[in-house]
C-alpha cells in the first residue's frame, strides 16, 4: 500500500531533502509541496494525503495556525509537525493544534522515517528531544513559571505574536490572515496586556525566549534617518 503525503515546507534544500528521504521507502509517495500556511491548508483539503508534514515555523500564518484550520475542515487528518527548536512550548502548541506527532528537522534520518512509520499506523510520536523536554517540565514543573500568561493567549492571539515577532506590521498580520488592520490591532493590544508587555520590542525578546523564534541579527551600521526599534 503507497501513502500519500504533502510535504509542507518553505526552506527549499530541507524541502528537497524530505522528499529525496521518503523517496527511499517504496510505500511512501509525495503528492505534492507546500511552502506556506495557506497553501498547505488548500493542498490539504483539496489531496485529503494520508499524512501532512508541516514545518511549524513557516513564513505568514505559521505551521500551528495551518494544522488548527486543516483538523476543523478535516478532523481525522494526519499531521507530523516538523519543529526548528528544542522547544516544550513549541512542541506543545503543535499537539493542542491538532498535530498527532512532532519531531526535530535536524532529527536523524531514522527517527524522521520512524515517526511517519508510526504516525501513518495510526499512533503519536514525539522525537527523543522533545519527549524529554515535555518530560522533564512533567517531573519538574518548578522550572515552569508558576503562572505563564502564555496559556490564557488565544490561538489567533498567538498567531499575530509570532508574525508580529518576526517583523510582521498590523497591516502585513491582516493580510496573511485575511483580517482588517483594526481586529489585529485589536489582538495585538489584547495580547501585550496579558503578556505584561510595553513595546515590541519585549514581544521579540519573549518570543526568542520562549523559543517561538530565532534571535535577531544586530546590525552594526544604520542607514542615516533609517527607523529604529521593531515595525507597528
Amino acid at each position: 500500500m503507497s501513502h500519500r503525503i504533502l510535504v509542507v515546507e518553505d526552506h527549499p534544500l530541507l524541502r528537497h531533502g524530505l522528499r529525496a528521504l521518503l523517496a527511499t521507502q517504496a510505500d511512501y509517495h509525495v503528492i505534492d509541496e507546500a511552502i506556506d500556511g495557506r497553501e498547505a491548508v488548500m493542498k490539504t483539503i483539496a489531496l485529503q494525503p494520508d499524512l501532512v508534514l508541516m514545518d511549524l515555523s513557516l513564513p505568514g500564518a505559521s505551521g500551528i495556525d495551518a494544522t488548527a484550520q486543516i483538523r476543523r475542515r478535516l478532523p481525522l487528518q494526519k499531521v507530523l509537525a516538523l519543529s526548528d527548536y528544542d522547544s516544550e512550548l513549541h512542541a506543545s502548541e503543535a499537539l493542542r493544534a491538532g498535530c498527532v506527532g512532532c519531531v526535530k528537522k535536524d532529527c536523524a534520518s531514522e527517527e524522521m522515517l520512524l515517526a511517519v512509520k508510526t504516525v501513518l499506523a495510526g499512533r503519536r510520536f514525539l522525537g527523543q528531544d522533545l519527549a524529554s523536554q515535555l518530560l522533564d517540565g512533567v517531573l519538574h514543573p518548578g522550572k515552569k513559571r508558576s503562572a505563564n500568561p502564555w496559556d490564557t493567549l488565544s490561538s489567533r492571539e498567538r498567531t499575530i505574536f509570532k508574525l508580529i515577532a518576526e517583523g510582521g506590521t498590523n497591516r502585513s498580520a491582516a493580510a496573511c490572515l485575511n483580517l482588517s488592520a483594526k481586529t489585529v490591532e485589536k489582538h495585538r493590544a489584547n495580547l501585550m496586556r496579558k503578556l505584561h508587555l510595553n513595546s515590541a520590542l519585549e514581544l521579540v525578546l519573549l518570543a526568542v525566549d520562549l523559543g517561538l523564534v530565532q534571535r535577531p541579527r544586530l546590525s552594526t551600521e544604520v542607514s542615516p534617518g533609517a527607523p529604529s526599534g521593531v515595525p507597528a
